[in-house]
């Protein structure tokens, strides 16, 4: 069990005003085990954090930020609980997440070169027989030809 000085104790109020991250995020965060080594229950079973876990909290919101998952923090708080420096854990997640950002900004150009084709052959008044037997004229011209594509293919 932690133990540790009942004044430097910090209720969980107290350490949501002073980390800025909402009780109910704590509260998670503590049944997950990210806040572990930080909190003890009272007698009246209150959460009482040690004043490390606003560093902590701190630490597990700039991770999130950069787009680590909790099981990635997780992994990486562990390690450090056990009195290692986990730099080298956070430099391969990261290694990773940028592998995964490229790949989605190339999904996403893809996406936006899709989106101005269909945008540049765009008729705002479709002509009435084309317009009475389709729901969009303009995205279904593009599923025609993408379907004539690939049957050609």
């Amino acid at each position: 069990m932690i133990t540790f000085a009942p004044e430097k104790a910090l209720q969980i109020g107290e350490v949501a005003a002073l980390s800025e991250v909402p009780i109910k995020t704590i509260r998670y965060d503590e049944e997950q085990g990210l806040l572990t080594p930080t909190v003890r229950r009272s007698k009246a079973n209150y959460r009482l954090f040690e004043a490390s876990v606003l560093q902590r909290l701190a630490f597990i919101k700039r991770s999130q930020s950069l787009g680590l998952s909790l099981r990635e923090i997780q992994d990486i708080l562990t390690v450090h609980d056990q009195v290692q420096l986990p730099c080298e854990d956070v430099k391969q997640n990261l290694q990773k997440k940028v592998q995964q950002v490229t790949k989605q900004i190339e999904a996403l150009q893809l996406l936006r070169s899709e989106l101005q084709g269909v945008l540049s052959g765009w008729q705002d008044h479709p002509p009435a027989a084309i317009a009475a037997r389709t729901i969009c004229p303009n995205l279904e011209a593009v599923i025609d030809t993408a379907v004539a594509q690939d049957s050609n293919t």
